[in-house]
């Protein structure tokens, strides 16, 4: 069977990771699903919903198919993570995640990764690399840092503390917290919302802002006057005006 099962409505993919006897761990066979749709979506897709199955979303990296490797073979292996996470944040479809149950280590990389993050109340968030002799090596040094700053996610992998939903939502782990069951219908309405944006919007919000984090405030500033140049020029911008003149629902490309 797929370790990810893609359902298409629409615009909507819903992809869902498909490890339920692993608590939806991380494997690289796992992985490697994943960047097979993020290199090549279907046409027509314009937003993904990522979530896992039977009560958990991802619990982080599977140490049962834990591979030894010298320290190049282990730069290499971390790096190729590096490579599949950035093709999601920034491959230029909006991501949102439904989450529940675990999301640890490579579990929260990867939700860290995407664009929306939508959590249940059994939502589990935790770094327990530490307890197990390692360090992160999915991007959550950067990603998940950016999130909760050093200091606090320094704290987080020295005691391998968890953090539940609404301690998430307060740190911004997650955007939205739900009831128990509620995620994937949240994170299919929201996902069919930002399917209405306009499609270069979508796209320049996701290649631009998170790369105007790391510029200096001159730099910032200038890359978001580029970025009002491309989209408020384009044919989406003046249905958009349109639309708003003329009372009615835009209808973009």
């Amino acid at each position: 069977m797929p370790l990810v099962t893609v359902a298409i409505d629409g615009p909507i993919a819903t992809l869902t990771m498909n490890r339920p006897d692993k608590r939806n761990a991380m494997s690289d066979a796992l992985l490697a699903e994943l960047d097979a749709f993020f290199s090549n979506p279907p046409e027509g897709v314009k937003v993904v919903v990522l979530t896992g199955t039977a009560g958990h979303y991802c619990s982080g990296l599977d140490l049962s198919e834990h591979v030894a490797r010298d320290a190049e073979g282990t730069m290499r292996h971390s790096r190729g993570w590096h490579q599949v996470m950035d093709r999601i944040q920034f491959g230029g479809l909006p991501v949102v995640s439904a989450m529940f149950g675990a999301v640890i280590g490579g579990g929260l990389e990867l939700a860290a990764a995407t664009h929306v993050r939508i959590a249940e109340p059994s939502t589990i968030f935790q770094l327990p690399e530490g307890r197990r002799g390692i360090f992160v090596g999915g991007g959550a040094s950067v990603r998940v840092g950016r999130i909760l700053g050093a200091d606090r996610m320094i704290e987080m992998m020295l005691t391998g503390r968890k953090y539940g939903a609404e301690e998430g939502l307060r740190l911004g782990l997650t955007h939205y917290v739900v009831g128990e069951g509620e995620a994937l219908a949240r994170a299919v309405e929201l996902a069919h919302q930002i399917a209405g944006n306009a499609p270069l919007s979508n796209y320049i919000m996701i290649q631009a802002l998170a790369r105007i984090e790391d510029m200096s405030k001159q730099d910032g500033l200038f890359t978001e006057s580029l970025c009002a140049a491309i989209t408020q020029t384009s044919p989406d911008a003046l249905e958009g005006l349109a639309a708003f003149l003329e009372k009615r629902a835009p209808k973009f490309r």
